[in-house]
């Protein structure tokens, strides 16, 4: 273990080994990483823990400097466990660059098979013990991390002490599908709202679309099309998106000896913005994470955004319609475009026909939960079904909801010490 400082926290660097399938735990090991943070004050101090799970799926846990944001709030009364999750950071990462080790596409899907919120959970109850001597601890779940709680509370609640979720309570039963149909008119709700806060992006929308229509540019190997534009809307779900989306597309035009073109400050702004090199997995993983049981996943983004025409680029560009951008989705042409995906297509092609992936929640044992649970719900959440997440407050037994629209769906970062106090209340019955 490294322990180092930063302002008003003590960090250490922790890695534990742990299986790679939990069913086979004598066979092949992987390295799981979190970063420990305690408020240097309190550092000679035996404090309960709480292990953060971010959001994704393919997020590595925040790198805060000091005690920002949330951290300060938590480091008041924890020991912190940034973990991780299997894949990402500093946890065995898997991209273009290292899943060639496993074989072939074949080899790298069965791989990536063991990177749900199942075997997270398992590892989260290989290392509680270590770290806890056997005792429970707190979650704090954001968005794909609130999945991995409510795994938590179905496989393994006997390690909880208590649950706080952020943005982050999933259906119990929905098909990728059915998680597709509800988003697509929330991401054409929070389109409109951009458009009527920022009415001359319209125009600039448009004239950004047809210019990539018809030249195709590529920006450091990334090829940018109007539908990798598009998935830009992928901002406008969180508090200060739709702003940081207007100043991207203001500069997008410069003139030049020859003509218009796209300015290199906004191609760099955009394959930054689109690029999933950072975090592969949300690409590989994004639909699996709803998989349960025999039937496949097969694109499910892709196919149902044929339910709804509008967001064809190539369409509103034929009318005078606006070009509407789309958010959290996924779809095969991600992996043509993105250098950083371009070697994983058949991977992910065999992902997403996979028809045996495990029920991933337990209805009856979440009905009988005794762990204390509580949820912030934002209001019209763009990347989670705020219906879907109240059905499931609904059927997991003590669940106290927050339900709010003074945050979007990154509300743990935007309000930070507030939200969690809010949570903290909740869950121990103060507020």
């Amino acid at each position: 273990m490294t322990s180092y400082r930063q302002p008003g926290v003590v960090l250490t660097d922790r890695r534990f080994t742990v299986p790679l399938d939990h069913s086979d735990p004598g066979g092949e090991q992987i390295e799981v990483y979190g970063r420990e943070a305690v408020a240097a004050s309190r550092a000679d101090e035996e404090l309960p823990w709480l292990v953060y799970l971010e959001g994704g799926p393919g997020f590595g846990a925040r790198r805060f400097v000091g005690t920002e944001a949330w951290l300060g709030r938590a480091l008041r009364e924890f020991r912190v466990l940034l973990l991780d999750q299997r894949g990402t950071g500093l946890s065995t990462p898997a991209n273009r660059q290292t899943l060639p080790l496993r074989g072939g596409p074949r080899e790298q899907a069965d791989y990536l098979a063991h990177f749900r919120s199942d075997s997270i959970v398992r590892d989260c109850e290989l290392i509680r013990p270590r770290l806890t001597g056997g005792a429970p601890w707190t979650v704090l779940g954001q968005s794909f991390g609130g999945f991995c709680a409510v795994r938590y509370l179905s496989a393994a609640p006997e390690g909880l002490k208590e649950v706080l979720i952020t943005g982050g309570l999933p259906s119990l039963d929905a098909h990728a599908d059915d998680v597709y149909r509800a988003a697509y008119p929330r991401i054409e709700r929070k389109v409109a709202a951009h458009y009527a806060r920022y009415p001359q992006d319209v125009e600039r929308a448009r004239a950004i679309a047809a210019h990539l229509a018809e030249h195709r540019p590529e920006s450091a190997g990334h090829r940018l099309t109007p539908e990798g534009f598009q998935s830009l809307g992928i901002l406008l779900g969180t508090g200060s998106g739709s702003h940081q989306l207007h100043y991207l597309l203001e500069n997008a035009f410069v003139r030049t000896p020859g003509a218009t073109e796209l300015s290199d400050t906004f191609q760099e702004a955009m394959r930054t913005a689109a690029s999933f090199a950072g975090h592969p997995l949300y690409a590989l993983l994004h639909e699996a994470i709803y998989g349960q049981g025999e039937r496949a996943t097969n694109w499910a983004a892709e196919r149902v955004r044929g339910e709804f025409p509008q967001f064809d680029a190539a369409t509103a560009l034929k009318g005078d319609g606006p070009v509407l951008f789309t958010g959290e989705t996924i779809h095969p042409w991600h992996f043509d475009v993105d250098p950083a995906l371009r070697p994983l297509r058949e991977t992910a092609e065999l992902l997403a026909r996979r028809t045996d992936w495990p029920v991933l929640y337990d209805a009856e044992r979440l009905a009988a939960n005794e762990v204390p649970v509580a949820a912030a719900v934002y209001h019209d959440d763009m990347y989670v079904d705020t219906a879907d997440s109240l059905r499931t407050a609904a059927a997991i037994r003590g669940l106290r909801t927050w339900v709010t629209n003074e945050y979007e769906h990154d509300g743990v970062r935007a309000g930070g010490p507030r939200v969690l106090d809010r949570l903290l209340s909740l869950v121990r019955d103060e507020a």
